[in-house]
């Protein structure tokens, strides 16, 4: 099982950072001429890497943290921003968005969507969204999963005006966080810098002028295990490198795969490299621990959520060129 991970997934981690500190510099500075980085810190391990890189790139006085929880955030996910700006030697900001959010009706709005399957639905209650698992029945199926005040958990079907209604509200998050990335780099003549590695990028898993957002990408060309194996390169603190990877959107613990990807990062990036390079598929699915028919399914699942999420990567569509720009 390791071959694959080993030849295809390896690289040369102290050449890879060196390459994207080169290039990420003559972007900020040249090509968008400005003067500094600001990075969302979420505590996960994209976005640390992000920051450490856009250290290494121009040096920790012009880099800028912001952590932004709400109310339904992980407290990890403050602890270790907090501790990552430290380690970095980076200024940083916590900006609560928890009421803003609240102003603009995204807890009201998503509670009552929740509330036309789940009429009792209200305070004590949380909820994530989960996807059934594709590999068995082929079909990535989304079921809002609800748990009332005593601790009981209740696997729901959403008809699809409830779930756009959901996931609606809930989009308002990472489109709050932005909001804020860009208020910083304006103030301080920053770039925002954005942080999916190549699984998110290629899947479409961000939303569209939310996380997906950004003035720079720096790590889109990374699997998600080559983000990790950079990570310990760079020196990141241990804690960081072993937490799970994490939405940290819902009110309840939801993994990434629980919530978008068919298999765990480790897995989704065998599959997803094979599929890119042509690899014959009998090997991708020794490499990856999966049946013929399994990786049939993971293969059929990334072409459509390609497809789906398209749009997400356009920018704004025009009747004609304008030709002056």
């Amino acid at each position: 099982m390791d071959d694959l991970h080993d030849i295809s997934l390896a690289i040369d981690l102290e050449r890879e950072a060196a390459r994207i500190a080169d290039t990420l510099k003559e972007q900020v500075r040249h090509t968008l001429r400005k003067r500094g980085l600001v990075v969302g810190l979420s505590g996960g391990i994209d976005s640390s890497v992000c920051a450490a890189l856009a250290v290494r790139t121009l040096g920790a006085g012009r880099v800028f943290g912001v952590m932004m929880p709400e109310s339904d955030s992980d407290p990890e996910s403050l602890r270790l921003g907090r501790m990552l700006a430290g380690a970095l030697g980076i200024d940083s900001a916590v900006e609560d968005i928890g009421p803003a959010l609240a102003a603009l009706g995204c807890y009201e709005r998503r509670d009552a969507a929740i509330r036309r399957i789940e009429p009792e639905y209200g305070p004590g209650w949380a909820c994530k969204i989960a996807i059934s698992d594709a590999l068995s029945d082929g079909y990535a199926i989304s079921w809002l999963v609800v748990q009332d005040p005593d601790g009981e958990q209740r696997r729901l079907r959403m008809p699809a005006d409830v779930y756009q209604a959901v996931v609606a509200a809930t989009n308002m998050k990472q489109r709050t966080r932005k909001q804020l990335e860009y208020y910083h780099a304006d103030r301080l003549g920053y770039a925002v810098l954005g942080t999916p590695n190549r699984l998110e990028y290629d899947q479409g898993f961000f939303v569209r002028n939310g996380d997906g957002a950004a003035d720079v990408k720096p790590i889109a060309h990374l699997y998600k295990t080559q983000v990790y194996a950079l990570a310990g390169h760079l020196g990141l603190p241990a804690e960081i490198r072993a937490r799970a990877p994490t939405t940290d959107t819902w009110s309840l613990a939801q993994t990434q795969e629980e919530f978008y990807f068919a298999l765990p990062y480790a897995r989704m990036d065998r599959c997803l490299y094979g599929l890119n390079h042509g690899i014959p598929a009998a090997a991708v699915a020794r490499a990856a621990g999966l049946t013929d028919d399994q990786l049939a399914h993971v293969w059929k699942d990334i072409a459509a959520k390609r497809k789906a999420t398209r749009a997400l990567h356009f920018g704004p569509l025009l009747i004609e060129d304008v030709a002056e720009v």
